[in-house]
């Protein structure tokens, strides 16, 4: 078994001291938690069941979590799920889905349930330090939609990829460019959450006003001042208590029918 420097073990520390291991198969679970400890692990909790999952993660709160992906009372991707859009302080942390499954569909699904990474039994230590690196040493931006709620995406490992970026936005960008990348991936955002309103009000005013954040702070760092005054009349809303479609419907829309500030952006570089 490959053995960690100190170094590394440290910038570990934040993400694996309390590990959460939801898999009935107990020879699984233990192999994973012996090799959790020796990274560092100070307290591992290993539960067999979906529900019991959820409870121990709401008490624990814990930095990293592994599911199966499928056995008696477990669906990993109902847990993750879940999670994603529960009000636990651990809905953000990683979670490594391990399964013998290993299938184009079941890492789709893993994907778009907000698993950060895939690992395929039977796996090597080698393959579980490499996992637990990505997603302690990598981190990778939060997306809060409505119909995902998770890591992004575009940056999602199943482990069975070496090839080149799988789009051009993966490729590393200036300044500027990431500026009008995360506006635009805001913008987009919100106009899915008042579209898909209905479906799931809670999560779609939470999505909504993720994105009032990180426009606003935007605004802030580039100067944009239109963005500033939009940015403030739809917090004025959310602020205002049971926000509804009808209501967001306005301040969204003058949010959205503001131009690119592509100059302004070049100006506060």
């Amino acid at each position: 078994m490959l053995i960690p420097d100190r170094r590394f073990l440290a910038r570990l520390e934040p993400t694996v001291g309390r590990v959460l291991i939801i898999d009935p198969n107990a020879h699984a679970a233990r192999l994973i938690t012996d090799l959790m400890k020796s990274l560092g692990a100070r307290e591992v909790v290993v539960e067999a069941t979906e529900a019991r999952g959820l409870q121990v993660a709401g008490a624990l709160d814990p930095g990293l979590i592994f599911t199966e992906r499928s056995g008696p009372h477990l669906d990993g991707e109902s847990f993750t799920r879940t999670l994603r859009r529960s009000h636990m302080a651990c809905r953000r942390v990683p979670v490594i889905m391990v399964t013998s499954e290993a299938t184009a569909t079941t890492i789709k699904g893993a994907r778009d349930v907000g698993v950060h990474e895939f690992l395929r039994k039977p796996f090597t230590s080698a393959d579980l330090i490499k996992r637990v690196e990505n997603v302690a040493l990598k981190p990778r931006d939060w997306v809060e939609g409505v119909s995902y709620v998770g890591p992004d995406r575009r940056r999602f490992n199943s482990g069975e990829y070496a090839g080149p970026s799988k789009r051009k936005s993966d490729r590393a960008m200036g300044a500027e460019a990431e500026a009008i990348a995360v506006r635009d991936q805001a913008m987009k955002i919100l106009a899915a959450a008042l579209d898909q309103f209905d479906s799931d009000p809670p999560q779609a005013v939470r999505a909504i006003r993720q994105q009032a954040e990180t426009l606003k702070a935007l605004a802030l760092k580039v100067a944009d001042s239109r963005l500033v005054v939009a940015v403030g009349a739809l917090e004025v809303t959310l602020a205002s208590g049971g926000a509804t479609k009808a209501s967001l419907a306005a301040p969204i829309g003058q949010l959205l029918a503001l131009p690119k500030p592509v100059e302004g952006l070049k100006k506060a570089g």
